[in-house]
């Protein structure tokens, strides 16, 4: 598993009964997370006094029930793979999220080392890039980003943590369109880039009213993207929050469609760790998606 271990604003304290009670630097929240199917004794105290708990309904959807939580607050991420502290401005919004992912540090420590190590140039193109965390590792390694999302808002989002992060000055374009276009228009350019992260929805709509449903266009799009990759590609990522797209999957879909690249595909599952442990001592950790990792060959 690709756990992402080194968070200290950050931490899964305790996970039951279909929720998770996290540390999201000063403040403690409670959400649900379908992974948790467990009924094990919700005994530590944040669980009845948490500063903000986010009801899931029956109806679908739910709403937040705050008690004492700011608007917005920030939290840090620093690790020496990626190179330099990167700061996140959070705040609740729809269904369940802070602006947010904390378990993809796993990959941005991944990638990070890669691009510091590699000693040249190196280009990146996110999709489907949310509020930036990916965008802002990447550019805290060295790399020269394209930001790509149909959200307006996701994008002011990411250039606020960019903000934040002190890489307002950072070589990152940011971008609001339809990926799948996008990547159309940069095939038809001529563009290359050296490594491709995707972290698409289940489902979704372009700024046009363009549909997205990941199992349908997953693999189209990882084909087209292959057609962006320069010469010498370092790493195509691609993250999965679809139940039926087991880390297999990922492999699978990779494999095929850069096979005319020298390269390896790891995939597996990404986690959290917990810091509750069980009476025997036994770490545990959350899963909270997959990752498949294509990587040049040395």
């Amino acid at each position: 598993m690709f756990v992402a271990g080194n968070w200290k604003d950050y931490e899964v304290i305790d996970t039951s009964k279909g929720e998770k009670l996290e540390r999201w630097g000063d403040y403690l929240l409670v959400r649900p997370d379908p992974q948790v199917i467990w009924d094990t004794p919700k005994e530590l105290p944040g669980w009845k006094k948490p500063n903000a708990h986010y009801h899931r309904s029956s109806r679908g959807g739910g709403e937040w029930q705050f008690f004492d939580l700011p608007k917005q607050w920030t939290i840090s991420y620093d690790s020496k793979e990626v190179g330099k502290k990167l700061t996140f401005n959070l705040k609740p919004f729809s269904f369940k999220h802070t602006g947010l992912f904390p378990e993809q540090a796993a990959n941005w420590d991944w990638f990070g080392k890669k691009i510091r190590e590699t000693g040249r140039p190196i280009k990146v193109l996110n999709l489907f890039a949310y509020t930036g965390g990916a965008t802002l590792a990447a550019a805290a390694a060295g790399a020269q980003v394209t930001h790509v999302d149909a959200s307006k808002g996701m994008v002011n989002w990411a250039k606020e943590n960019a903000e934040s992060s002190g890489l307002r000055e950072a070589p990152i374009r940011w971008l609001v369109d339809d990926c799948t276009k996008f990547v159309e228009r940069e095939i038809r350019r001529g563009n290359h880039y050296d490594a491709i992260i995707m972290d698409p929805p289940s489902y979704g709509r372009g700024p046009k009213g363009e549909i997205w449903k990941i199992e349908d266009a997953i693999y189209p799009l990882i084909k087209l993207c292959s057609q962006l990759l320069s010469d010498k590609p370092l790493f195509f990522l691609v993250n999965s929050y679809t139940t039926g797209l087991q880390p297999a999957v990922l492999t699978y879909m990779l494999s095929t469609a850069l096979e005319k690249f020298n390269g390896v595909v790891h995939s597996d599952e990404v986690g959290l760790p917990v810091t509750k442990t069980t009476k025997s001592g036994a770490s545990l950790v959350l899963p909270c998606g997959a990752s498949g990792r294509w990587e040049a060959k040395n």
